[in-house]
C-alpha cells in the first residue's frame, strides 16, 4: 500500500498531466475552428472555379471540339488500361496525440491498393506527414517521396506547389517542358500513370472523421460535359476574352490547387478532431484516476489519524493505570 507521501506525489503528477491535456484540448478546438472556416471558404472557391469552367465550356464545346483539347488529353482521360499504374498522395500527420489517426489512414490506403489488380511496384505513393512513414515502411510500401504537413493554413500553398512538382513526372514523364504543352520525350522515362488519387481523412463532426479516396487526375470528363450542358443561372451570358486553351489550362490549375487544398484542410481538421477525441478520453481517464487516488489518500489519512488517536488513548491508559 502506498504511503501518504507517495499518494500526494502521484496526485500532483496527474494534476500536472491534466493541465497539459486541457491545454491540448483547447488548442485542438481552436485549430478545428480555424479549419472549419477554411472548409466553408473552399465551398465558395469551388463554386467560382466551376462557374469559370462552365462559362468557358459554353464558348468551346468540349464534346464537339476534341482537337482543341489535344494538349490536355493526359489530364482528361486515362492513358492506359483502366487498372494500370496508379499514384496516391496520402495525408497523415506530423504530430502525435491523435489516437489511431495515422494507422487508420495507412490501412485504408493499403487496402485500396490491394483491391486493384496490379503489381505492388506499379503504385507510386507520396506520403504527407512524418507519422505515416513507420507504418508504410512496416508494410514494405515504397514512398516516392515524402512531405511534411504544415501546422497552419499559411503553409498549405507551399505544400501544394511541392506536391504538384512531385506528381508532374508521374503524369507527364515524356515532357521536358513543365507545362502540358511539352512534347519532347525524355529517354528512359518511366511510363505515365493512368490515375492519381488523394487519400485522406474527411472530418464529419468535432470528433468524428472517416477515410476517403478522391481522384485527382485525370479530370472527370462526364463532369466537364455536365458543366457544359448545365443552364447558365442568369440572363447575361458569360464573356470569355483571350485564347481558349490558356484559359482552360489556368482553370485546370485552379481546380488542382483547390482539390489538394481541400485534402490538406480536411486532413488537418480530422487530425485535430482525432486529437480532441483523444484528449477528451484522456481527460475522463485522468478524472477517474484522480477520484480513486483522492479516495485512497483520504482513506489513508483517516487511517493515520485513527492510528494516532489510538496511540494517544493507549498512552493515556498506560499513564492512568501504570503497571506495578
Amino acid at each position: 500500500m502506498l504511503t501518504l507521501e507517495a499518494l500526494q506525489t502521484q496526485i500532483h503528477n496527474i494534476e500536472d498531466l491534466q493541465s497539459v491535456v486541457r491545454t491540448m484540448k483547447a488548442l485542438a478546438m481552436v485549430s478545428l475552428r480555424q479549419y472549419d472556416k477554411a472548409r466553408s471558404s473552399l465551398a465558395d472557391y469551388s463554386t467560382t472555379v466551376e462557374l469559370g469552367l462552365q462559362g468557358l465550356l459554353h464558348h468551346r464545346r468540349f464534346s464537339d471540339d476534341a482537337a482543341g483539347l489535344l494538349p490536355f488529353v493526359g489530364l482528361l482521360q486515362n492513358q492506359g488500361q483502366p487498372h494500370g499504374q496508379v499514384g496516391i498522395i496520402l495525408f497523415g500527420s506530423d504530430h502525435g496525440l491523435c489516437g489511431q489517426f495515422n494507422e487508420q489512414i495507412t490501412a485504408y490506403a493499403l487496402d485500396q491498393i490491394r483491391q486493384r489488380p496490379m503489381e505492388a511496384d506499379l503504385c507510386r505513393l507520396a506520403a504527407v506527414g512524418a507519422r505515416l512513414l513507420p507504418h508504410l515502411q512496416a508494410a514494405n510500401q515504397p514512398i516516392q517521396p515524402s512531405f511534411s504537413l504544415p501546422s497552419s493554413l499559411a503553409g498549405i500553398p507551399g505544400l501544394i506547389q511541392d506536391l504538384l512538382l512531385a506528381i508532374q513526372p508521374w503524369c507527364f514523364p515524356q515532357n521536358t517542358d513543365p507545362s502540358p504543352m511539352g512534347n519532347e520525350p525524355v529517354e528512359g522515362a518511366p511510363p505515365a500513370l493512368d490515375q492519381v488519387f488523394l487519400v485522406y481523412h474527411q472530418a464529419l463532426s468535432a470528433t468524428a472523421f472517416q477515410p476517403v479516396i478522391r481522384q485527382l487526375l485525370p479530370l472527370d470528363r462526364p463532369w466537364l460535359q455536365q458543366l457544359e450542358q448545365r443552364p447558365w443561372s442568369s440572363s447575361a451570358l458569360p464573356m470569355v476574352g483571350g485564347p481558349w486553351q490558356p484559359l482552360f489550362s489556368a482553370l485546370v490549375r485552379q481546380y488542382l490547387f483547390m482539390a489538394i487544398y481541400r485534402a490538406a484542410v480536411e486532413s488537418l481538421a480530422s487530425e485535430n478532431a482525432a486529437r480532441l477525441a483523444a484528449m477528451q478520453t484522456a481527460e475522463k481517464n485522468i478524472e477517474e484516476r484522480l477520484t480513486d487516488l483522492n479516495a485512497d489518500y483520504r482513506q489513508q489519512r483517516q487511517n493515520a489519524i485513527t492510528g494516532e488517536l489510538l496511540d494517544i488513548v493507549a498512552g493515556f491508559e498506560a499513564l492512568k493505570h501504570p503497571s506495578h
